[in-house]
């Protein structure tokens, strides 16, 4: 990969097998043996399908469709929690991923821990990280909560403390799910004017959303994908004239 290029994927698939009557008994799975409705069946299902795109570092690439496109997953293969079936993923630069609650916490660890725990995983030294802290604990505005265990935390206040220890992990790649989609207004107004910020500084950014004007707002381009595969893609731009339709991928 060129030093130009942040995020490159070429052809990239992801199957998953998905089980039909799962039988956890030995009963069941021997009465599966003479009755079809009871047998265990196996079924391929293709979520990403032979997707190749290009992210220029410091560029920033939104990712559209409807639910079940295949959107989280590629944020997932990009950001190594699941490999791919086929095709190749290189990124270059410390790659921070946002794409689900409460991923990379241990859920009996305070807040405050896994602030620890969190950054020492992206090789910051304890000296470090508290220097951070109170930064961090700041943005977050969680107060004396930072002290509590994770698994007492409300959906939002997952969102606070992932949100703030990412965005304090100096990111060169960020990969954002719609995981602001939770949380109050006022704190996704935070969130998203500190991404702003950071894409000034040259950050990288994979934004995935449903929100046409988050895409138009924070991305250079987009890209539509369908049932796993991309089926259109062009300048943000494009996006602000309604008479335009999608580009459609070549091939």
């Amino acid at each position: 990969m060129t030093a130009d290029y942040a995020i490159v994927c070429e052809h990239v698939c992801k199957d998953f097998v998905l089980h039909h009557n799962a039988q956890h008994s030995l009963k069941a799975r021997f009465i599966g043996l003479f009755h079809d409705r009871w047998r265990m069946t196996r079924q391929s299902f293709r979520a990403v399908d032979d997707v190749s795109f290009t992210v220029r570092r410091g560029a920033s690439l939104g990712l559209m469709g409807r639910n079940g496109s295949g959107k989280s997953t590629l944020l997932s293969l990009i950001a190594g929690i699941y490999p791919a079936t086929a095709g190749h993923i290189e990124t270059r630069g410390r790659l921070v991923p946002m794409i689900a609650l409460g991923v990379g916490f241990n859920p009996e660890l305070s807040g405050s821990e896994n602030i620890y725990l969190n950054a020492s995983l992206f090789g910051f030294k304890n000296r470090e990280i508290r220097a951070l802290f109170p930064k961090i604990l700041e943005f977050s505005e969680l107060g004396d909560f930072i002290h509590e265990p994770v698994k007492n935390y409300s959906s939002g206040m997952y969102v606070r403390l992932g949100f703030s220890v990412a965005m304090h992990l100096e990111p060169e790649i960020l990969l954002a799910d719609e995981i602001l989609s939770v949380g109050d207004a006022e704190f996704q107004k935070k969130c998203l004017a500190q991404i702003a910020k950071m894409r000034e500084d040259g950050m990288t950014l994979l934004f995935v959303s449903h929100s046409e004007e988050q895409v138009v707002r924070f991305c250079d381009h987009y890209l539509y994908l369908e049932n796993g595969r991309v089926i259109g893609e062009g300048s943000t731009d494009d996006l602000l004239t309604p008479s335009v339709v999608p580009r459609r991928a070549p091939g």
